[in-house]
């Protein structure tokens, strides 16, 4: 499998806007330990049952994760004044320039990382290193429904009946309703069309939720037809869930995950541990296994399982954005979607 380079706009993007409540206080730091903050849902679960054990395994760490959105990850590092509350950070493109900016992550040393020759290139720089990559389009219940070809036949019948909507607060939405709203005459920076696609459509979609609700919607049978990424689609699957991912026709999205280690963290060393045995091909490969389908980005790793690409060397080809040009945007849009969509 031959090397590819993760878009350096994607990996120094701007802020993203999740909304999200941390489960857990500020857990201690003890000797032996490392904490890192993760997102909730797969990847917590798929974290604490395949990390966890690889890194105690390994070096005799154990790892605490506090599941947290991205931008409640940023908000709680920045609150606490010089003392964080856990040693990592886990970031989109969008979350990750706006921990950069505000000087919260440590200068990152590659070459403490034992499994770094087996990242493509660019997939480390000075701030992080990139885990995972993920990827958006429709997803639709084809036992219900045909398969769609366009972004714009989610406002078309039979699909906008059945269609389940979110807005801009999670990087899969934000950039699902830019490739939309470029479909009706859009772009990357304009998102009026599909404001105005979407409020004509109201009367007619079956569902609009939040973030965190479209998995357990689309199990319940009150949507249909979404969008959102691979690993949603592998976890419902896992669940017996009658759901497909469909490749738009202007393109298959894809954006990177970062980790960071955390200004001022009380575990360094551990961090890279962490880190290190995050990108491990054992790790990365039963994470690709796992029910969430988590695409790797070691090279050692064999892409396999019911997933929308074959190698990583088509990543090439898919859908990128540019999140500093989104970023001074995506407040705005979120807050007009939550007022005259959400309501």
């Amino acid at each position: 499998m031959t090397s590819y380079r993760f878009d350096r706009r994607q990996l120094m993007a701007g802020a993203a806007a999740l909304g999200g409540a941390s489960l857990f206080g500020t857990p201690a730091h003890a000797k032996g330990g490392v904490t890192a903050a993760i997102y909730p849902g797969n990847w917590d679960e798929q974290y604490r049952t395949v990390v966890a054990p690889a890194l105690k395994k390994a070096y005799d760490v154990d790892l605490a994760l506090e599941p947290l959105f991205a931008v409640d990850q940023v908000a709680k590092v920045q609150a606490a004044r010089g003392l964080p509350p856990f040693d990592c950070f886990v970031l989109d493109p969008g979350p990750r320039v706006t921990a950069m900016e505000r000087g919260l992550f440590e200068p990152f040393d590659g070459s403490k990382l034992t499994n770094a020759g087996k990242l493509p290139a660019g997939s480390i720089d000075q701030w992080g290193v990139a885990v995972n990559t993920q990827l958006v389009g429709i997803v639709y219940n084809p036992k219900k429904l045909p398969k769609p070809k366009s972004w714009k036949d989610l406002f078309e019948e039979p699909y906008v009946s059945r269609l389940g909507l979110t807005g801009f607060q999670t990087t899969f939405g934000t950039v699902s309703l830019i490739e939309m709203a470029k479909a009706f005459g859009g772009s990357e920076t304009d998102v009026e069309p599909i404001f105005e696609t979407i409020k004509k459509a109201l009367p007619k979609v079956a569902a609009i939720m939040a973030p965190a609700a479209v998995p357990g919607l689309f199990q319940q049978g009150q949507i249909d037809i979404t969008y959102t990424n691979t690993n949603n689609v592998a976890s419902l699957k896992a669940r017996g869930v009658d759901i497909e991912f469909a490749a738009p026709e202007s393109g298959t999205i894809t954006f990177g995950t970062t980790l960071h280690i955390t200004k001022g963290a009380d575990n360094k060393e551990n961090a890279y541990k962490y880190i290190d045995t995050a990108i491990s091909a054992p790790v990365q490969d039963a994470l690709l296994k796992s029910s969430a389908q988590m695409l790797p980005v070691n090279k050692d790793v064999a892409l396999s399982g019911d997933l929308p690409i074959k190698s990583l060397d088509e990543l090439s080809k898919f859908v990128t954005h540019d999140w500093t040009k989104i970023n001074p945007l995506r407040a705005k849009w979120i807050e007009r979607f939550n007022k005259e969509v959400t309501k």
